[in-house]
């Protein structure tokens, strides 16, 4: 959207306005709908503070494509406030969230305003805020007809329409609960447990093995319809609706419930159940109730072509083998996901491939023609133009280029170093090394391999389809949401949606196996770790984050910060090297870091050198800002001039904020009226 498409603001109207949220003033303008290119950014005619369509009369930055309703601009916002929604500290606004994720109340993805508390790494979205008293304070466990995105712990449905709050709850333990399942019997007769009735119970009961609903053989959540005598559970989805026939497009007859207690093992995802399959007499196949809509071909990012849902009636038994997702043996004789190519042997346990992490909910057609799928792999899918050619051999390869991230032509190095040790790829921001590209006019470089990335691409870290940026956000920066670090440079970006996963590119070179030096065992990838811990830096995982375990079940994870760390740092004081340890045998009083002389825990990697017996902690080696280039600037709306990314070495000022040395990498404002230097995990704290 250009400013000069729109209609200037009417005659008394303010004209600007400078708001908190961005660093230009906002002209008033009143936004005229038009057909949109196809070039435009589809996050550029959206509010930056509700996340909607802007229309109508709104405030804009036409040079930053920022834009704000006229409403969201003008609310009167007090900078810090005490929440009933999180009652323990302040919280503090903020023109977007400071990490990945949703707001810990409704729990949706969001960019908009929040108010944070950085202290509990809290984030309440600003609808959210300003439902305050009305919502939180003033209705003790009574009804009230408001929605949310938030799930009802009942039926584990987004809260929508009339619902029961609890106000003596507070964060993190909101309860909220629609009506329906508020006002469900406590006890009912089921055809599917005849002897005795079904008791409704808040949570799923504690039997010997993980709690499934008998029918779906989902794993229960949220209340369920259980008897104790006979272990049958039944969730409040199949409780509601379970019809006695069922029709799916994927397969070819009817489905027909069969309500009594029977063992069974599914035919199409080869687990167990006791109670209430579907039938197919056509074809005498047994499945769960939830199995049934699993469709014929999917794609996945894990794999590069379409795979199949199989199931031994239909072709000739083969060979078992090992599923590529969670690398435990496939029985063959049920149903799997396998590759459609010829030459590939990609197979996967049913469940494993249409998990939600790892599949997008695409259905792939009948007849769907196999080679489009190769686009992301094809020449034209590149952001770089070639100029000039040379031939090495029989190899043709491209010494002059332009690439779209850049102004000017690059140039080809095969050989020999930079005139600055310190130079970084402006793509990865890893040292640069040979072959790279770079501009003779500008420090701009980029490694062979880094100018060649291909415009869009799958990765198994994500189960959309991701698309090459440079794009970072206010403050000059991104956050990976891979290794959990900041970053600069190329990234590869979600645009589904609201998705708001974004990758480096140094995770982006990992695939779902990793063999590493630290474990005797190869690793494979995880996406739900919740209830594990890093093997490496003992950080507890999160139910989103991405990690490796181990392929034989050691009990061994690795997530991906630490997967990602370089296995040499050099230290100023140090002529050698300094190697990525894993475990340390010497004696207590050895535990110390030679940097900051703080205690080591000894069972934490850090990085040492034998040869002169000096060891550091993690962080002390590779600094705060690993993969941030130098030189680079880094914006802070609380601070009216840009910082500037520096490595300190041997005059090493202290921080503003804490007061300790900032060794290593850091932020600077170089102004004569500043002039300080402040750590990038203090720089949020300054006023």
């Amino acid at each position: 959207m250009d400013v000069s498409e729109c209609e200037s603001s009417t005659e008394g109207e303010t004209m600007e306005l400078q708001h908190f949220s961005h660093q230009h003033p906002l002209v008033f303008f009143k936004y005229q709908q038009t057909v949109a290119s196809e070039e435009v950014d589809p996050e550029a005619a959206l509010c930056r503070g509700c996340e909607k369509p802007v229309e109508g009369w709104s405030y804009g930055c036409n040079q930053c494509e920022f834009y704000l309703h006229k409403g969201c601009a003008e609310l009167e916002l007090a900078p810090q406030i005490q929440h009933p929604f999180h009652p323990k500290h302040p919280l503090t606004l903020l023109p977007e969230s400071l990490y990945p994720g949703g707001c810990d109340f409704c729990g949706k993805a969001f960019r908009g305003f929040v108010y944070n508390c950085y202290d509990c790494k809290f984030d309440l979205h600003i609808n959210c805020a300003l439902l305050q008293s009305s919502v939180a304070a003033n209705f003790p466990n009574s009804l009230h007809p408001i929605h949310f995105d938030s799930n009802c712990p009942g039926c584990q449905k987004p809260i929508s329409g009339p619902f029961y709050h609890c106000s003596d709850c507070s964060y993190p333990t909101f309860f909220n609960l629609h009506k329906e399942c508020a006002e469900l019997p406590l006890e009912i007769n089921h055809p599917c447990g005849r002897k005795h009735p079904l008791t409704l119970l808040p949570q799923p009961p504690t039997h010997p093995q993980k709690c499934s609903c008998s029918m779906c053989r989902i794993q229960c959540k949220g209340f369920v319809y259980s008897c104790s005598l006979c272990n049958f559970d039944l969730s409040l989805d199949d409780f509601l609706f379970s019809p006695p026939t069922i029709t799916v497009p994927s397969h070819e007859h009817p489905w027909m419930l069969v309500s009594r207690k029977m063992s069974f093992v599914c035919d199409f995802c080869g687990t167990d159940g006791d109670h209430s399959p579907y039938f197919c007499a056509t074809c005498v196949l047994f499945v769960h109730k939830n199995c049934i809509s699993l469709p014929r071909h999917i794609m996945i990012t894990r794999h590069r072509h379409t795979i199949s849902l199989s199931y031994s009636f239909r072709q000739n038994q083969v060979d078992d083998g090992m599923c590529r997702v969670c690398y435990l043996k496939v029985d063959t004789s049920y149903g799997s996901y396998r590759c459609s190519a010829s030459d590939c042997n990609y197979i996967a346990h049913a469940l494993c491939a249409t998990d939600k992490a790892i599949w997008d909910g695409t259905i792939m057609l009948e007849g769907y023609d196999e080679r489009s799928e190769e686009v992301v792999h094809e020449p034209s899918n590149l952001i770089t133009d070639v100029v000039e050619q040379i031939s090495i051999g029989e190899l043709m390869v491209a010494s002059e280029i332009k690439h779209s991230y850049h102004e000017h032509n690059l140039r080809l190095t095969f050989s020999g170093k930079t005139k600055d040790d310190d130079s970084q790829c402006d793509g990865c921001t890893r040292p640069i090394s040979t072959p790279f590209y770079s501009c003779e006019q500008c420090k701009f470089f980029l490694h062979k391999d880094c100018a060649e990335l291909p415009k869009k691409m799958p990765h198994p870290f994500h189960r959309h389809l991701l698309t090459l940026t440079n794009s970072n956000d206010k403050e000059g920066n991104s956050w990976c949401c891979a290794c959990d670090r900041y970053y600069q440079g190329f990234s590869y970006r979600c645009y589904k949606g609201i998705c708001l996963f974004r990758i480096d590119i140094q995770c982006m070179l990992f695939s779902d196996t990793l063999k590493h030096p630290s474990h005797e065992h190869s690793l494979f990838l995880v996406h739900n770790n919740k209830g594990t811990s890093c093997s490496a830096c003992f950080r507890k995982l999160r139910s989103r984050d991405v990690a490796y375990r181990c392929m034989k079940r050691c009990d061994f994870s690795l997530d991906v910060g630490c997967a990602t760390l370089p296995l040499t740092a050099w230290y100023k004081y140090d002529r050698h090297p300094l190697t990525l340890t894993y475990s340390d045998d010497s004696e207590p009083s050895q535990h110390y870091c030679d940097l900051c002389e703080k205690e080591r825990e000894p069972n934490r990697w850090f990085y040492y050198c034998a040869d002169c017996d000096n060891s550091l902690h993690l962080n002390c080696a590779i600094g705060d800002l690993p993969y941030m280039k130098l030189g680079n600037k880094f914006h802070y709306y609380r601070h009216k001039h840009p910082f500037i990314v520096v490595k300190n070495i041997w005059n090493c000022p202290p921080c503003k904020v804490c007061g300790e040395v900032c060794n290593g990498q850091a932020l600077e404002c170089k102004e004569s009226e500043c002039n300080f230097t402040v750590h990038r995990n203090c720089h949020w704290r300054l006023k």
